[in-house]
């Protein structure tokens, strides 16, 4: 295996204990990792369209129709009516909803911070500088 197999599997094993964990972590809230992050978007954009929740979260349309479902069914959000298109509706998040995404958001970051401590500050730097350029390249050969 050469260098760059082995990052590229040490980062899909760093990305699946990320996953695994987080997972685990929005359990204890009654909370999938979907539907953490859709009301995190929420949050940040009140009245999202669908379209748009599922175009953030890198996933189709129907699979963010069905979180925003589920997370109706649980009182986190409501959808209204879209002011000039019939056909779409915009997502809102209750004060519930608003509630326990903060509560777990900070949360979050507890248990991030946790994870992420046995770095330094210079080794942080370097670690998220390589990260945000390699980001940038894989959005580029997306976009291609």
């Amino acid at each position: 295996m050469n260098e760059r197999e082995r990052i590229y599997n040490l980062l899909k094993e760093t990305f699946l204990l990320l996953d695994d964990g987080d997972r685990r972590f929005f359990s204890q809230f009654g909370l999938t990792v979907s539907r953490f992050y859709a009301l995190f978007h929420l949050r940040e954009e009140p009245g999202m369209s669908v379209k748009n929740l599922s175009s953030r979260m890198l996933c189709d349309k129907s699979n963010a129709t069905r979180i925003v479902k589920g997370l109706e069914e649980l009182g986190f959000v409501t959808r209204q009516p879209h002011e000039t298109d019939g056909r779409a509706w915009r997502i809102y998040l209750t004060e519930p909803g608003d509630a326990i995404c903060q509560k777990v958001a900070v949360a979050h970051k507890t248990y991030n911070d946790s994870r992420l401590d046995f770095l330094n500050q210079i080794e942080e730097h370097t670690f998220a500088i390589g990260l945000e350029k390699l980001n940038r390249h894989l959005v580029q050969l997306l976009d291609k």
